[in-house]
């Protein structure tokens, strides 16, 4: 007799070739698996990788150009109103500063570069002030996509942004309707839907996703994979919780590497065939288990994120290199050479300890 596991993965398999929308009772059964069955649930979902992105990984590189003293109450954020985070505040870095960021993130293997600056969203002012630094970044390295993250935005802010030659405009659900009135009062879910809508209107490509670990319970996981799935990005980033000293949810711990990755394994059932990112939080949630999570995605962001330091670059590369997969240059090239495994040269450490000494052994 078939099990719910196993049936529910030949569902969700069955809608994803179609393109259509997963089952919610499949999703759920998903989502309530086993950890010791996770290797069924990663395969299922690696299919759709393979089919759409073969081995390619596509590496993304944050600018965080204005941070802190955003006037939005969001619990998760280190940057919200409320927030007593000890993170690094400063107004909108200049473009010096960013043409420098822009070329550490190209040199890491980055083929798209994100500006995100803080705020509800920005003004006229800052709008051509951006504009002018994506002209900047464009005239250096044409190639590379641009994508902005600004918070809510007027249709006529993102056709400017367009002209200027942003490629995408991010701007994430984050949670379901149904749970957003709990980690933030000062917007609305309906305010993110809109948003993305407008980019998406003016020839923006659409970048939205979530955020997890805040609360939410599998329904939860559910609706909000259903709301993005009506919204159609074309990328979808997908976030877990780091709860920073200072905020609301500051040591809320609700993740497990099995969760995760059955997180991330469920929206690739709900978007076979469109970019999916993992993004903050991925080494703290993930762990040992991070490299599983590249036969699910094909998206990563290398180097650190906007208020929180990440794994370095070469170690992303390493890994990405080390399990068979290949960056993907500027331009959607591939980055052979990247992406071919190496033998590295090995350094043995005699042992010094335990039996023998008298230091204690290792743990």
């Amino acid at each position: 007799m078939t099990d719910l596991l196993t049936k529910a993965l030949s569902n969700l398999t069955d809608a994803a070739l179609a393109l259509e929308m997963p089952d919610q009772t499949d999703a759920l059964i998903l989502l309530t698996g086993e950890d010791a069955r996770i290797l069924e649930v990663v395969s299922s979902a690696s299919y759709f990788r393979k089919k759409y992105f073969s081995n390619l990984v596509k590496l993304n590189y944050l600018v965080n150009i204005k941070s802190g003293f955003c006037q939005e109450d969001c619990s998760y954020c280190s940057q919200a109103k409320h927030s007593e985070a000890d993170i690094l505040r400063y107004p909108f870095i200049d473009t010096e500063l960013l043409m420098k960021e822009v070329e550490r993130g190209i040199t890491s293997g980055a083929a798209r570069i994100c500006l995100v600056a803080s705020g509800r969203g920005p003004t006229e002012r800052d709008i051509t002030k951006i504009s002018a630094m994506v002209k900047e970044v464009k005239a250096a390295y044409p190639a590379v996509e641009i994508c902005t993250s600004l918070g809510i935005l007027a249709e006529e802010h993102a056709r400017q942004l367009k002209s200027a030659g942003v490629f995408a405009y991010n701007h994430n659900l984050n949670t379901s309707s149904e749970h957003y009135s709990k980690i933030c009062s000062t917007h609305t879910y309906q305010d993110r839907q809109e948003t993305v809508q407008k980019a998406k209107t003016s020839g923006l490509s659409p970048c939205s996703g979530a955020l997890f670990g805040m609360g939410e319970s599998d329904n939860d996981i559910v609706s909000l994979a259903e709301g993005l799935y009506a919204a159609d990005p074309e990328s979808v980033p997908v976030n877990f919780l780091l709860p920073f000293d200072g905020t609301p949810l500051s040591g809320f711990t609700a993740l497990t590497p099995g969760r995760c990755l059955r997180i991330l394994s469920l929206m690739r059932f709900y978007f076979p065939n469109k970019e999916i990112r993992a993004g903050a939080g991925r080494e703290t949630h993930l762990r040992s288990m991070q490299v599983l999570s590249l036969h699910v995605v094909n998206s990563l962001f290398v180097g650190d994120y906007l208020t929180s330091t990440g794994q370095p670059g070469e170690a992303d590369i390493e890994m990405i290199r080390d399990a068979g997969f290949i960056p993907i240059t500027p331009g959607g090239t591939e980055n052979g050479t990247a992406g071919r495994p190496g033998i590295k040269s090995v350094k043995v450490e005699s042992r010094k300890r335990g039996p023998g000494s008298k230091q204690i052994p290792n743990k």
